[in-house]
């Protein structure tokens, strides 16, 4: 399963995760950066910088619940 990696740049420009979702859409054509970015916005609320806020791609697998 395809999810996303969140994760915020504090003042030190360190990394922290901040949360993990999975992706549900089906067509391919309408995943972009852009909204991913917009969907944890919605997820996360107004009070979060998203100027700060990075994701990464990672695959889960399903039966174990890893990320690989």
């Amino acid at each position: 399963m395809l999810a996303y990696e969140f994760y915020y740049r504090d003042d030190t420009d360190r990394s922290q995760l901040i949360g993990i979702l999975p992706e549900r859409r089906n067509d391919p054509e309408r995943i972009t950066s852009d909204s991913i970015m917009n969907w944890v916005g919605k997820v996360l609320g107004n009070s979060w910088d998203m100027s700060r806020i990075i994701f990464v791609k990672v695959m889960i697998d399903n039966k174990t619940g890893e990320i690989v």
